[in-house]
């Protein structure tokens, strides 16, 4: 049986510098590396209890959780946190980032852990995209989901995308072959000083000490291209999910869309209603796209009762 109180978030420690994987387990957590749907999976797993998944966003890895590992896992969960295809430990592919075969990613690590019965899900950014894949590829093995603060491909990332009508720019650059490898290579620390400066309401979550992590993380052409594929197969993941949604799909397990005041807001909600008609609406006061790094506290004190 799951703890439906909220544990506290722990006391935040800087970010060790380089890429850390053991350096940052919460007590009870250890890595696993498995070979799945072709590649190897890098993910951290901890507690007991009924399997709870996290799915990062760009540019992160299963970090982006660290404040919550613990707490999610003293409710009663085993929280299983991977790194997404080509980010962080796991293997960068030639191929395989469409959201549906990341889903697979995902299913398989699951199945080799022996985690095997229904799952609750929380997804942020295209983690998030990656989690409404798996929905609706595995809709009877998902028995909660969270998204937070993104929007989904098919339904109503398209027009965020565009930047003639008010969008933002960044997805075209990043969708582009071999251009943003170029761009940001050796230069990786500048760019996403000045990112988590736009993107982030709470500046004070991402200290330089974390920006160099993240950085580190990145370091290679490889590590790059391995974020960027995220993002070049989108509007291929938008076209999936609405021959899904043509077809008739819609989500029936609970789904609690999570939107921060300064990005989404409400817009991920609304999106969402034609194929999640019973959508649930959450928006975070003050936090920009970052949430788990911004506001963990506010964040876990929405998904504990929903989990449970």
């Amino acid at each position: 049986m799951t703890n439906t109180t909220t544990p506290q978030i722990p006391a935040r420690a800087a970010a060790p510098n380089g890429p850390a994987f053991a350096d940052d387990l919460p007590e009870g957590f250890t890595q696993v590396v498995r070979e799945v749907n072709g590649t190897l999976i890098h993910g951290v797993v901890g507690g007991s209890g009924e399997p709870l998944v996290l799915l990062h966003g760009w540019p992160q890895t299963w970090r982006e959780w660290r404040y919550m590992l613990r707490p999610l896992a003293d409710l009663g969960y085993t929280v299983v946190a991977p790194d997404l295809r080509g980010t962080g430990g796991s293997a960068v592919t030639e191929a395989g980032y469409d959201k549906e075969n990341q889903a697979r990613d995902v299913h398989e690590l699951l199945q080799v852990l022996g985690l095997t019965g229904p799952v609750r899900m929380v997804g942020h950014d295209i983690g998030g995209m990656v989690a409404f894949s798996y929905a609706r590829l595995y809709p009877e093995q998902v028995h909660k989901l969270a998204l937070v603060d993104l929007a989904v491909p098919g339904y109503g990332l398209e027009e965020i995308m565009d930047p003639v009508s008010g969008g933002l720019f960044h997805f075209g650059l990043f969708m582009a072959p071999e251009a943003p490898e170029l761009l940001f290579r050796g230069n990786e620390k500048a760019f996403l000083t000045w990112w988590f400066a736009k993107m982030a309401a709470n500046s004070a979550a991402f200290p330089p000490e974390e920006i160099d992590t993240i950085a580190a993380s990145l370091s290679g052409p490889d590590a790059l291209r391995g974020g960027f594929e995220h993002y070049r197969t989108m509007l291929r993941d938008g076209r999936d999910n609405r021959a899904w949604g043509e077809a008739g799909g819609v989500l029936t397990m609970p789904v609690l869309a999570v939107g921060a005041e300064h990005s989404v807001g409400s817009y991920l909600a609304r999106t969402l209603k034609p194929v999640v008609p019973g959508v649930e609406e959450a928006v975070i006061a003050g936090s920009g796209h970052y949430i788990p790094d911004e506001h963990p506290e506010a964040l876990l004190a929405l998904l504990a009762p929903f989990l449970a």
